[in-house]
């Protein structure tokens, strides 16, 4: 691995060349070179590393640079890359076939598997990507509420469908407007932004448009702002108020789910909503999402109700493998959250003590094994609107400086760091060391 610390920091270059020329080759056939935008390091500059092979905790580039990675393909591989058990049931149900278009018993298998880790779904449905999960409940909303708008927060991301891609205005109870070309005026007129963290401004959205509210949409941690943490009694609150006005909770949990409890963000704080989402650790590493929720609610989607949604390749025998062999793993170890949670507490400290040392402004949020350093002069990072006041050129030199020292991060302030099961105590000292060694670089 191309770890190199303090004094011998500058004697070194780590070699891209071969990823500076498959990104120039890519870039003449696919859009912008890459298969989702922030890849293509646009928010820290430079050129996207291609990645050869992962495994365990590392990934190693088409150069042969080896990185310890904190990425884990942005939350799916909380076992790791190549996870042994992952590889088999993969490997297993290939060789009987990739698709069928019919039902299987891994669907099953899996459904059941969701629904005793998640008591509030009772009813699931598979899909193939975390946005197809959110957008499919929130017309499942609409459709079981006969109400057309929706409650999404400034700052969280619930993939690229219409609805979600709205920018807030300056005020509490502002209607939104696109935040994507193609997203029509329409669609933005029925999604309102509400304020992370601050139960006043869905309170005043409701008191205006209260009986046009199909859901609230929010992830219960928030992960696309980087991590927000929820305020206590924030959750609690949504419910309520979604109670009271007869509309639809639904907790985004693509990215929480299974990753801060067995039963997601709902179980670790004690909410039931209505309809949950999931993804990333739902299908191993493969492309997977799903929708569940209240039974009476689940049953209004075709073929028993009159919501449609469909998909191909939904519960394909690949992706319902590696999620079952996945889960398998986390359920039959006692210690396994646990011990994530002690790695990850300890990056956590690690990286803040860095920062004191250093004299750089910086705050660390986290919860379970999903954290974000902020470099910022904010006592606290609790919405969108304190988190983008973070110096995100310094992070772009923090991220080139952690490549260097042979860590691999997100490349962008605004996500997500991932710790996993296949990180040891030491990989957690080289990350807290190569830390150390990347602020000196940078600031």
């Amino acid at each position: 691995m191309n770890r190199r610390y303090m004094e011998d920091r500058h004697e070194s270059m780590i070699d891209i060349v071969e990823s500076r020329a498959a990104f120039l080759e890519a870039t003449q056939v696919i859009t912008g070179g890459v298969n989702s935008p922030v890849r293509a390091f646009g928010a820290v500059g430079g050129t996207p590393l291609f990645i050869a092979s992962g495994q365990g905790s590392s990934v190693t580039d088409i150069d042969g640079n080896r990185y310890l990675d904190y990425v884990g393909s942005w939350g799916p591989l909380i076992l790791g890359h190549a996870h042994p058990e992952v590889v088999e049931a993969l490997r297993d149900a290939a060789q009987r076939g990739t698709s069928f278009g019919a039902p299987t018993l891994l669907e099953t298998r899996l459904a059941r598997t969701v629904t005793e880790l998640v008591p509030s779904v009772e009813l699931i449905r598979f899909v193939n990507s975390g946005t197809e999960a959110t957008m499919s409940a929130v017309r499942l909303a609409r459709g079981h509420t006969g109400r057309a708008c929706i409650v999404k927060f400034e700052g969280c991301y619930h993939g690229h469908g219409d609805s979600f891609l709205i920018a807030a205005g300056s005020g509490a109870a502002t209607l939104g407007i696109p935040d994507s070309l193609g997203v029509t005026a329409a669609i933005a007129a029925d999604t309102l932004i509400a304020r992370y963290n601050d139960l006043d401004s869905v309170h005043l959205l409701f008191e205006k448009h209260g009986e046009r509210v199909a859901a609230i949409i929010v992830e219960p941690v928030a992960g696309n702002m980087g991590v927000v943490v929820p305020s206590q009694g924030f959750l609690q609150g949504l419910r309520r108020i979604a109670t009271k006005y007869a509309s639809l909770l639904i907790f985004d949990e693509v990215m929480t789910g299974f990753r801060v409890a067995p039963g997601g963000a709902q179980e670790l704080y004690g909410i039931e909503p209505d309809l949950s989402t999931f993804g990333k650790i739902l299908g191993g590493g493969l492309p997977v999402g799903a929708y569940g929720g209240k039974r009476h609610i689940m049953e209004q989607v075709a073929p028993l109700g009159g919501v449609y949604q469909a998909g191909t390749l939904s519960g394909n025998p690949l992706a319902m493998a590696a999620g079952l062999a996945t889960l398998n793993c986390i359920r039959r170890d006692p210690g396994f959250y646990p011990e994530l949670e002690r790695k990850s507490a300890r990056l956590a400290d690690g990286l803040l003590e860095n920062c004191r040392k250093a004299g750089v402004g910086a705050v660390v949020n986290r919860v379970g094994s999903m954290l974000t350093l902020f470099f910022t002069e904010e006592k606290s990072v609790t919405d969108w609107k304190t988190a983008k006041r973070s110096n995100t050129a310094a992070y772009g030199r923090y991220f080139h400086e952690s490549l260097q020292n042979g860590i691999y991060l997100a490349p962008s302030q605004f996500e997500a760091q991932f710790v996993s099961a296949a990180h040891s105590d030491d990989d957690i000292e080289m990350a807290i060391l190569a830390s150390a060694a990347a602020l000196k670089g940078c600031f």
